[in-house]
C-alpha cells in the first residue's frame, strides 16, 4: 500500500534521512521505532508531503506522492494523527470531528460516519459540546484518532500516539488502534516505546540516525537481542 524508496531528506545543510526504504502492506499495523532525533517524525512528514525529500520516492497504492501537496495526499486516502494531537482547542468536540471530513462531499454519509465514530469513542459522545482544549490528554488523543477516521482513510499514519498518556489511556489507545485496524484501516505508527508498539504491530522498522538499522516481523524484533538491549530495558547499546 505504502512504499518509501531511497528517501534522503535535509533540513538546510543537515541530512536527516540516508536512503530510507520501507513498506506498509494492506491490512497491517507497521511501526517505526527509534530514539530521539533518529528521523521518525520527519518520515511521517515526508509521507504527508510536509517535507519534500531531496531524493527518493513515496508511493501509495502505486501512485506517486512525492512532491504532491498535503491536501491531495489526504484525498488519496491517508489520514493523520499528528504528534501532540493538534486538535483545535477552542472548537467543540463535534466541530473537531467534522473538520476531519472537510474534504468530503458526501454530507449524508458524514453524519452516518459521525455516529459510527462515536460508537467507537463513546467518551467523545458524552462531550460533543465541550471545547477540545478542555479534554484530558487521553481524551484529546481519542479525538485526534476519531477526527482522522472521519476522512474515511484507508491508511492512518500516527506519530507517537501514546506519548504523554497515563498507563490507563496508553492501554486504551493501543486497543483502539487494533480495533481500527480490524475494521479495515491499515496503520503506520511512529513510536518511541518499542515495547508498546511491538505488542500490537505486525511488522517493524528501526530507524537510527536516519538509516533503517533493522526490520522484520514484530515477533522477530521482540526477540532480537539488539532490540532488547536498546529498547526493551537491556544493558547494552546497539
Amino acid at each position: 500500500m505504502l512504499e518509501l524508496r531511497g528517501i534522503a531528506t535535509f533540513y538546510g545543510p543537515v541530512q536527516v534521512h540516508f536512503g530510507v526504504d520501507l513498506e506498509v502492506r494492506t491490512g497491517q499495523i507497521v511501526c517505526l521505532l527509534g530514539g530521539n532525533a533518529s528521523g521518525k517524525s520527519t518520515t511521517m512528514k515526508v509521507i504527508l508531503g510536509l517535507v519534500r525529500p531531496q531524493a527518493g520516492q513515496v508511493r501509495f497504492d502505486g501512485h506517486e506522492l512525492t512532491g504532491q501537496p498535503t491536501p491531495q495526499i489526504i484525498r488519496r486516502g491517508i489520514g493523520s494523527v499528528p504528534e501532540a494531537r493538534r486538535i483545535f482547542p477552542t472548537m467543540s468536540v463535534r466541530e473537531n470531528l467534522l473538520m476531519g471530513a472537510y474534504i468530503r462531499r458526501d454530507r449524508a454519509a458524514v453524519g452516518e460516519d459521525l455516529e459510527r465514530v462515536l460508537e467507537l469513542f463513546p467518551r467523545l459522545g458524552e462531550r460533543l459540546a465541550q471545547r477540545g482544549g478542555t479534554l484530558s490528554g487521553g481524551e484529546q488523543q481519542m479525538l485526534a484518532m476519531a477526527r482522522a477516521l472521519m476522512g474515511r482513510p484507508r491508511l492512518i499514519v500516527m506519530d507517537e500516539p501514546t506519548m504523554g498518556l497515563s498507563p490507563l489511556y496508553v492501554e486504551k489507545v493501543l486497543e483502539l488502534i487494533q480495533v481500527i485496524n480490524r475494521q479495515g484501516v491499515t496503520v503506520f505508527m511512529v513510536e518511541q516505546s518499542a515495547n508498546l508498539a511491538l505488542q500490537i504491530a505486525d511488522y517493524g522498522y528501526v530507524l537510527q540516525t536516519g538509516r533503517i538499522a533493522l526490520h522484520g516481523s514484530a515477533e522477530a524484533l521482540r526477540h532480537n537481542p539488539q532490540i532488547q538491549d536498546a529498547y526493551l530495558g537491556g544493558a547494552r547499546a546497539v
